[in-house]
């Protein structure tokens, strides 16, 4: 059964450039390690609230945009063995972004429909 990763970071907006660059890089290392697909996402129409939303979420600030983004593995297994290499990794390069406000997490599957 398929296994998600989803994340949630702030990124300044002047290092959206940086981040699209970084973005591509680690997309071609996850499908290189065995995800079926790798979506990352730049949000241009993301509420504040006043208990949850988004940008509470990542304690957003000043000049950033929330990005967003999931990873298909075909498996938790492939999951973890991959993610076991990228942290090995040398060439993933510098994160342009603040790490510690970043969410992220692994969920598996419930239920998928297309149209």
């Amino acid at each position: 059964m398929a296994y998600y990763d989803i994340f949630l970071a702030p990124i300044a907006n002047e290092k959206r450039a940086d981040y699209d660059a970084f973005v591509e890089a680690t997309q071609k290392m996850m499908l290189d390690l065995g995800a079926t697909q790798v979506v990352d996402l730049w949000g241009d129409d993301v509420p504040d609230g006043k208990l949850t939303s988004l940008p509470l979420a990542v304690k957003l600030e000043e000049g950033e945009s929330v990005a967003a983004g999931w990873v298909i593995w075909p498996s938790k297994e492939i999951r973890d063995t991959a993610w076991g290499k990228m942290m090995e990794a040398d060439d993933m390069g510098e994160m342009p972004f603040d790490g510690k406000r970043m969410m992220f997490g692994g969920f598996s599957e419930i239920l998928s429909s297309t149209a």
